[in-house]
Formats: structure tokens, sequence, C-alpha cells
């Protein structure tokens, strides 16, 4: 395994899994909401320390993917898009009594945007080695998880249950990708190496 790539991976999983973190410590934050407690301002330091954190090791994962993937650029593109509109979304939530005026955190549309966005993006993470059974299946599942998201704001949750959803499926999606390059189930052509070289337009991976 290429290793620039595997830390590439190995930070999405990890500034992923961090997200995850971010939306439990969110969902404390507005069961116990006080803005004068101190316990509460705790909780909103931790949440910012695991958004940025988070936010920085996607960034770097994004970088190293980059640098090491040959082609792709549909996939490179939409991780990059993935970080950005989390990073928003959740300074959003986090800032959501600040920023009412624009932002909805129970608007129906709105999740079901960043649900299908979302979705569209861990899609395109099957351009990595398209046509391999078992990758296509844990795609699929981890889009069916993401998808799922947006019935989260049907029960009266807020956008952040479709962020953790987010987090929670692409954490997933990462490890799976690690465990079949592992078992070299899938692989994933990196410049500097002699893997098979595969151009993967973004008209031949939709049909």
């Amino acid at each position: 395994m290429h290793k620039q790539l595997n830390l590439g991976l190995l930070l999405g999983l990890i500034g992923n899994a961090l997200f995850v973190g971010f939306g439990f410590v969110c969902y404390i934050y507005y069961l116990v909401y006080d803005p004068d407690s101190a316990a509460v301002k705790a909780l909103e330091i931790l949440a910012y320390t695991l958004e940025f954190s988070g936010f920085g090791a996607l960034v770097v994962s994004e970088v190293l993917i980059v640098r090491t993937v040959r082609m792709r650029r549909l996939l490179k593109i939409g991780f990059a898009l993935y970080i950005c509109m989390e990073a928003f979304f959740m300074y959003c939530e986090l800032n959501s009594f600040d920023v009412l005026s624009f932002y909805d955190p129970y608007s129906l549309p709105l999740a079901i945007v960043h649900s299908i966005v979302s979705a569209v993006i861990c899609f395109a993470f099957l351009s990595l080695d398209p046509y391999k059974t078992n990758f296509e299946v844990v795609v699929i599942v981890c889009v069916g998880l993401i998808l799922g998201g947006m019935f989260g704001n049907l029960m009266g949750i807020r956008l952040y249950f479709s962020i953790l959803v987010n987090a929670v499926s692409f954490t997933a999606l990462f490890v799976a990708i690690r465990y079949l390059m592992k078992r070299e189930e899938i692989e994933i052509d990196c410049y500097g190496d002699k893997a098979r070289v595969s151009d993967y337009s973004q008209k031949d991976f939709f049909e």
C-alpha cells in the first residue's frame, strides 16, 4: 500500500470519527443549553476542538489523496466540497442563534440537499476501483445510510443528525477502503508506483 495514500485514508477515517464525536457533543449541548452555564461553555469548547481537529485531519487527507491518486478528478473535487460543506454546517450548528437569519437547522429542503450532495460525493469514491463487487456493496450501503440521514429532520431533529450520519457513513467507508486494500481486493493507482494506470472519465464512471 502506498504510504502517503495509507496515511491519507487513515486521516480521513480519523477526521470523520472526530465529526462523530462532534455530533454527540452537539446533541448533549442542545439538551442542556444554558447561556450562563460553565458546563455548556466547556461543551462548546470541546465541540470546537473536535470540529477543528476533524477539519484539519480531512484537509491533510484530501491533500494526500490528491497528491498520490491518479486521475479521479470528480472524487478529488467532491471530497474537497464535502469538507467545506460540513465545516460550514458545523459552524452554523454551533452558532445557530447568531445565524438564524439565513440558516434554519430544521429546514427539510436543506436536509434533503445536504444528504443528496453527500451521497453523490460518497458514490464518487467508487471510482477508486469500480466493478469490484465488495467495494460496490460498501459504497451502496454508505450511500443508503447518508440518504437516510435526511429523515432525522422528519423526526424533528436538527441538521446535525444528518451531519452525524454522514460522519458515521464516511468513517465506515474509509475503514472499508483500508481493509479491502490491505486484503488486496481493490487496487488504487498512485503516482510513483508501478500500479496499472486506468483513466476513469466522469462519463465512463457514471455509465
